[in-house]
């Protein structure tokens, strides 16, 4: 089946990648705002019978659900034979149960919508926090794949003698993952979560690691309050300036400006959100995956 790769807007490099290792297609779309800032949709590359993918990074996701419902319904429309989302940042997963009396458990209402106009969902290291697979909420067929291998990989090229640090017990099963392919020893932070923006972080075991290089990985770095309070007692004890990696650059207001004026040696990141710091490619994942 002929397979064609639509962007949506900020994700041309990747897609256009994918596009390439694929040997498929690159389709042409116009999506574009009239003044009163309703959404207008062309597609100008032919999809009949083919098989469709659409990159769309969800990061700032109210902005993109709208063009990205358009031209999903669109090239249905048009008669492409399955339409695939691939989406390697997922949102819409954190809200996964009713915290407080009145709240929307959002994950919910948004996996139901993007399952109700796509066929297949592609996604990498989603946020599963009480949740054990996508299928509890989406009812379409949903690939799951980890870069836990590509940060591994990395950190053996780039890092003598690492220490793995992950920002909790939740990520205990993917950093000690990560850890056995990079050869390298790990310790998860003890955590109290406080509110959105205020945790109490400590650090077992530390004093063993002196000669090592701190690697703080997590899957999302979003206001990174966790990674620079971490380089904060890692400093204080004597360690080694730290390298940051993170799997989703979501980097929320000034996050990543205040993550560099710590002591951090690096700050890496996947390209599943274009940022400046992407310096892991997940393509190669997403084309075995599609």
């Amino acid at each position: 089946m002929k397979k064609i790769v639509f962007a949506l807007s900020c994700n041309e490099l990747l897609a256009k990648s994918i596009s390439e290792k694929l040997s498929a297609e690159t389709g042409q779309i116009e999506i574009r705002y009239f003044p009163d800032g309703e959404t207008y949709v062309r597609v100008l590359s032919n999809v009949l019978g083919k098989d469709v993918i659409i990159v769309a990074t969800l990061h700032n996701p109210d902005d993109k659900l709208l063009p990205l419902y358009f031209l999903s319904k669109l090239l249905k429309e048009l008669k492409a034979n399955k339409v695939t989302l691939v989406a390697p940042y997922l949102a819409y997963m954190r809200q996964d149960k009713r915290f407080k009396e009145g709240e929307a458990v959002t994950s919910e209402y948004f996996a139901k919508l993007l399952s109700s106009f796509t066929d297949e969902i592609i996604t990498i290291d989603p946020h599963l926090h009480r949740r054990h697979s996508m299928s509890e909420i989406y009812t379409v067929p949903c690939k799951v794949i980890h870069a836990s291998e590509l940060i591994s990989k990395w950190i053996k090229e780039n890092v003598n003698q690492p220490l793995l640090i992950g920002p909790d017990s939740e990520s205990e099963q993917w950093i000690s993952e990560a850890a056995k392919n990079a050869n390298a020893p790990f310790i998860i932070l003890e955590k109290k979560r406080l509110g959105d923006n205020e945790v109490i972080i400590s650090i077992p075991q530390v004093e063993k690691y002196k000669n090592h290089t701190p690697v703080l990985v997590d899957d999302i770095i979003s206001t990174a309050h966790t990674m620079i309070e971490t380089i904060g007692h890692l400093k204080e004890a004597g360690m080694k300036s730290s390298v940051c990696i993170g799997v989703h650059a979501v980097f929320a207001g000034n996050a990543f400006e205040e993550l560099k004026k710590t002591s951090a040696k690096e700050i890496i990141t996947c390209n599943t959100i274009p940022h400046e710091s992407n310096g892991i490619d997940i393509s190669d994942l997403l084309v075995s995956a599609i």
